[in-house]
């Protein structure tokens, strides 16, 4: 049991905006936000930040938004919504979401307009409400996290975006590309509750939102209490296959029949550790989550938080809640 963030409606909110300030880009934010709440009768407060600035900027900001009764609100993609998430799940504040990423399956599964403007009126009059986080060892995350063939696509996505724009056919091309020249083979002991396996795979994926899943039409069946961002999560694993299994494999993805294809295995688990196969002297193994790729030591320990994140959203999706109300659960 845990107690929900109290909100003061006359507090400032603390925007934290991934761009450099001063900006074209900065600036168009700034319009945009600051609109949005001079129509409402709010204060806000926006704190601009280079990405090496922004794990500072966010805990200051979450720390300030507890004290004061407020909220941190995150405006970005996928790894500035999962840096605020996790200032904000540390110190237990109410956290709002502005995406501007290309796929927002966080801010999609919960409500929250792809339209900056539209976002920030829904932060006036949301109310927090406990969504399930997960954790990969000592890092929270709120879409997926996985290592193998998927951390190398997310680097090859990135640098195709750099070259030829942001959008989601330069996104799959760069997939594709990723997905043919596949040649490294994991080795992974798994321990999931009372069952041990030693596995070979291309890649571990594993799943903490249902619209994502479903839309790699890869969601499992149900077959905990909870499902995919309701008390568990999911994993995919992608045994290794020649290249025209690969070129079926990128059929079935792209016509959403994911979990159809040949050589991918899917299932359900509330905790899992994996022990990666590693070379000699080598402790850490590459690890994405939520569109970020970094090094991590090995074992790797997937798991259902039990305490949640306190996500503003609408409130004909949220109940109403203060000090005095308690959380069931880790699910909204």
């Amino acid at each position: 049991m845990a107690l929900c963030p109290a909100l003061d409606s006359a507090g400032p909110l603390q925007f934290v905006i991934n761009a450099a300030a001063g900006s074209s880009d900065a600036e168009a934010k700034r319009e945009v936000i600051e609109a949005a709440l001079r129509d409402g009768g709010r204060r806000g407060e926006l704190l601009f930040c280079s990405p090496t600035e922004l794990t500072g900027v966010a805990h200051q900001a979450a720390t300030r938004a507890i004290a004061n009764r407020t909220a941190v609100v995150a405006v970005g993609g996928d790894g500035t919504l999962n840096t605020v998430a996790q200032a904000a799940h540390a110190v237990g504040c109410a956290m709002g979401v502005v995406p501007q990423g290309t796929f927002n399956y966080f801010a999609r599964t919960h409500g929250i307009p792809a339209d900056p403007s539209e976002a920030v009126r829904l932060l006036l009059r949301a109310a927090p409400a406990p969504v399930q986080v997960a954790g990969i060892n000592d890092r929270v995350f709120l879409v997926n996290a996985s290592l193998g063939l998927y951390p190398d696509l997310l680097e090859d996505r990135e640098a195709y975006k750099a070259r030829f724009g942001r959008s989601r056919w330069v996104a799959f091309v760069a997939a594709c590309g990723t997905l043919l020249r596949a040649q490294r083979r994991l080795r992974l002991h798994i321990e999931m509750g009372g069952t041990v396996r030693d596995v070979q795979t291309l890649t571990l994926f594993v799943g903490n939102n249902r619209l994502q899943l479903q839309q790699f039409g890869a969601e499992p069946e149900d077959t905990l209490a909870g499902t995919p961002g309701d008390g568990s999560m999911a994993a995919l694993m992608l045994r290794p296959i020649g290249t025209m299994s690969m070129i079926g494999l990128m059929l079935h993805g792209a016509m959403g029949r994911l979990g159809e294809a040949a050589g991918v295995e899917r299932f359900e688990f509330e905790h899992l550790v994996v022990r990666p196969t590693l070379p000699l002297g080598r402790r850490g193994v590459k690890v994405a989550f939520d569109g970020e790729v970094t090094m991590m030591r090995a074992p790797l320990d997937f798991h259902v938080l039990a305490k949640p994140l306190y996500l503003l959203k609408s409130q004909l999706d949220a109940p109403v809640i203060d000090a005095r109300s308690r959380a069931e659960g880790a699910t909204p």
